[in-house]
């Protein structure tokens, strides 16, 4: 790994944990010396992905939603904590810029979406957009999204319609306040003044608008708990949760690299405070332990949620369910045309 790139999340192309062969640039003293190699910042590939199924199913008991979309593999928003990036190793790439810079988009998604809807035996519940990358979809299937990007205000007019049917609810993750620390975390994402004004525009169009504190970083930005719940909750923010720092597989060099790059004098301290919280290691992907860790710096953390979702006047009681009774599966367009 490297030096920062304006940019970017990651300093360098991480081997995946599939790799049997690593690669490495040395200087052999026969060209010009670092300044001819001088590395060209890397820009983002978009490619086009046929996929072969576009709803993916969990039945993991810490999580709100049993269904998902994700349009992409891959993000450009770059943060360098994301626990999406190790998904790119099976594609034989980084998970670090690559991950980062080849995006590849499921341009048949909406067809695929259609045709796995219409299935005889489809279970409606609703879906959530954008899980493992960020992304903004006419059904009256309901549907939630979730996202760091202020550019989903774009899509009010379509999105208050929905809300007005409780069809629709949007969630944006805010991990900071601080620009600074919002560019070094999250370096292509909106800026945090930005998703509160995205908040206040959902608010005030009358969308359901939830926020997710996440993650939260030991020493990094967990003293900007309240601070943030705070802020939420004015913009317009009806619901809040946190999810704690999480780092399977690449994500913990990837995020240890981070830190030595963007936060030197506390990196040993924050994975010494990481590894109490997960018995150890770096994670625990034990249900009940992955979102919130444990022990003393666990509790604490979960305290101070609660006290200040009291305190800013966050609802007692979690939003209304989205809508399930009004999907109608798609059909197939019908040479005789339709009555009804």
């Amino acid at each position: 790994m490297g030096e920062s790139i304006k940019g970017r999340g990651s300093t360098g192309y991480l081997p995946g944990r599939f790799e049997v062969t690593v690669s490495q640039a040395v200087d052999d003293g026969w060209h010009g010396g670092e300044e001819e190699f001088a590395a060209v910042l890397p820009r983002t590939q978009v490619r086009e992905e046929i996929a072969r199924s576009i709803i993916s199913r969990n039945k993991s008991p810490d999580i709100f939603f049993s269904q998902s979309v994700n349009p992409y593999r891959g993000c450009e928003h770059g943060c360098s904590y994301c626990f999406a990036r190790p998904s790119h190793a099976y594609l034989g790439l980084s998970p670090g810029l690559d991950f980062e810079t080849r995006i590849f988009a499921k341009t048949n998604a909406p067809d695929l979406l259609r045709r796995e809807l219409a299935k005889p035996g489809y279970q409606v519940s609703p879906i959530a957009l954008g899980i493992n990358t960020d992304a903004f979809a006419e059904t009256k299937h309901p549907f939630s999204l979730i996202t760091k990007n202020a550019l989903v205000t774009r899509d009010i007019d379509l999105l208050a319609p929905l809300a007005r049917e409780n069809l629709v609810s949007v969630h944006f993750s805010v991990t900071s306040l601080d620009n600074r620390l919002s560019a070094a975390l999250e370096p292509r994402a909106s800026a945090p003044h930005s998703r509160l004004r995205a908040i206040r525009a959902m608010r005030d169009a009358g969308v359901p608008v939830g926020v997710m504190v996440a993650p939260v970083i030991p020493w990094v930005n967990d003293s900007e708990l309240e601070a943030v719940l705070e802020a939420v909750r004015e913009a317009g923010a009806g619901s809040a949760g946190y999810v704690l720092l999480r780092l399977p597989h690449e994500v913990a060099p990837l995020f240890r690299d981070w830190l030595q790059t963007h936060a030197p004098d506390r990196a040993a301290h924050v994975m010494s405070t990481i590894q109490q919280l997960r018995g150890g290691k770096d994670y625990d992907s034990a249900y009940g332990k992955r979102m919130r860790g444990e022990g003393v710096y666990a509790d604490l953390l979960e305290r101070r949620f609660s006290l200040a979702l009291k305190r800013y006047g966050f609802p007692a009681k979690r939003t209304r369910p989205l809508d399930c009774s009004r999907f109608v599966a798609p059909r197939a367009p019908s040479p005789q045309g339709e009555l009804f």
